[in-house]
C-alpha cells in the first residue's frame, strides 16, 4: 500500500479548507487525505468555483497515484454551522477532533505522517468543552504522545532554522537560554536531521544570544557562561555543533553552505530571515515528535477565507517536505 498523509483541514472559518481543495489539482508525490467536514469542503468547492469530486475515504483503497481533481476526504462533522471568516467557539472540539483522528490513524499504522492547516488557538480555549488550555499544534501533540520536549524548525528558501526559545516575550529569553535548553535542543535537532531527513552526519550553525555574539563578554556573557559550554559538551558527544556565530552574518551563503540548518536562540533571531528568503513556500516543522508532522507557515486568514486569495503553496511543501520526511526517514 502506498503510504498515505493526513491532512488536518484546521480552523473551518480560516483558509485551511480552501487550500486543502487546491490538493485535487496538485502533482503530488504521495496520496493524501483530507480530515474534515466534506459538506463544509463541498459547500466551500462550489463559493470557489473548484470542481473537486469529493470521495469518502477507504483505508483499504489501492492507489499508487493520486487522481487530478479527486480529494478523498476522511469526514468528521463540524459541531456547528460554519460561514468563512466567521470564528464559532462551538467548532472548537471538532478541530482537536481533526487532531486526535490524525493522530490515532498514524498511531494505528493507517497514516504515515500529519500535515495541518492553521487552527485558531484563541476560539478554541474559548470553546473547549470541559474549559482546559490550549497552546497550540505542537504543545497539544505533544503531550498526545508523551514526548517531554519538541523543537520548532522552519524550512523555507534553502534554509533549516530551528529555535532554543519559541514565543517568548523579548525580556525574558535571556533567562530561558539555559545550558541544558541548548544542548537538550540540539540533541534533537541533530536526532532528526539524522533520524527524518536521513543526512548522514548533521552540521549545525549556532548563533549567539547577544549582537556579535557577545563580543568576547563585552556584549554579554552569555556566550560564555552558557553557549560555549554546551558547544563542547556536544562536540564531546560527537555533534558537528558549531559557534556561536553572530546571528548578522551565519545567514551569508558563504556561512551556511557549512551546515544542513541553524540553531537560534529566539524566535525572532531566526525567522526573519527564512520568511524573506522563502515566505508562502516555507513549512513548520515539529521535531522530537515520535512520528512526522508538519505544518503551513501562516495563520489562519479569515479575511481570506472564501474569498479564492488564499494561496496553498505552503501547504503543498509541507507536504512534500513530510514525504521527504517519511520516505528518508530512519529507524532509531
Amino acid at each position: 500500500m502506498t503510504p498515505i498523509l493526513a491532512v488536518t483541514s484546521g480552523e473551518p472559518a480560516g483558509i485551511g479548507p480552501d487550500i486543502c481543495l487546491d490538493l485535487a489539482f496538485a502533482d503530488l508525490p504521495c496520496r493524501c487525505v483530507v480530515l474534515g467536514d466534506k459538506d463544509l469542503l463541498r459547500r466551500r468547492a462550489a463559493a470557489l468555483g473548484k470542481e473537486v469530486v469529493l470521495r469518502d475515504f477507504q483505508a483499504g483503497r489501492p492507489s499508487e497515484k493520486p487522481e487530478k481533481g479527486v480529494l478523498d476526504v476522511y469526514h468528521i462533522p463540524l459541531n456547528a454551522a460554519c460561514e468563512a471568516g466567521r470564528l464559532n467557539p462551538a467548532n472548537a472540539d471538532y478541530v482537536l477532533q481533526l487532531l486526535d483522528t490524525a493522530y490515532q490513524g498514524i498511531s494505528d499504522g493507517l497514516f504515515a505522517a500529519m500535515v495541518t492547516a492553521p487552527l485558531h488557538k484563541g476560539v478554541i480555549n474559548e470553546g473547549m468543552a470541559g474549559g482546559g488550555f490550549f497552546s497550540g499544534h505542537t504543545e497539544y501533540l505533544a503531550e498526545k504522545s508523551g514526548t517531554p520536549q519538541v523543537v520548532m524548525m522552519l524550512a523555507g528558501g534553502g534554509l533549516r532554522v530551528a529555535l532554543v526559545t519559541t514565543h517568548l516575550p523579548l525580556k525574558d529569553i535571556a533567562a530561558a537560554v539555559t545550558q541544558p535548553l541548548v544542548e537538550s535542543v540540539a540533541r534533537i535537532l541533530h536526532h532528526d536531521l539524522k533520524h527524518k531527513f536521513g543526512i548522514a552526519t548533521p552540521r549545525i550553525l549556532v548563533t549567539g544570544l547577544n549582537p556579535h555574539a557577545g563580543e568576547g563578554g563585552h556584549l554579554g556573557h552569555e556566550e560564555i557562561d552558557i553557549i560555549i559550554p554546551a558547544l563542547e559538551n556536544l562536540q564531546a558527544e560527537g555533534i558537528d555543533a558549531k559557534g556561536p556565530y553572530p546571528a548578522d552574518t551565519v545567514f551569508q551563503p558563504f556561512m551556511l553552505k557549512n551546515g544542513d540548518a541553524v540553531l537560534a536562540m529566539y524566535h525572532d533571531q531566526g525567522l526573519p530571515t527564512l520568511k524573506y528568503a522563502g515566505f508562502g513556500q516555507g513549512v513548520n516543522i515539529t521535531l522530537g515528535l515520535p512520528f512526522v508532522r508538519t505544518s503551513v507557515d501562516h495563520g489562519t486568514a479569515l479575511d481570506l477565507a472564501g474569498s479564492g486569495k488564499a494561496d496553498s503553496g505552503s501547504l503543498m511543501v509541507a507536504v512534500e517536505t513530510a514525504w521527504e520526511m517519511v520516505s528518508k526517514g530512519k529507524t532509531d
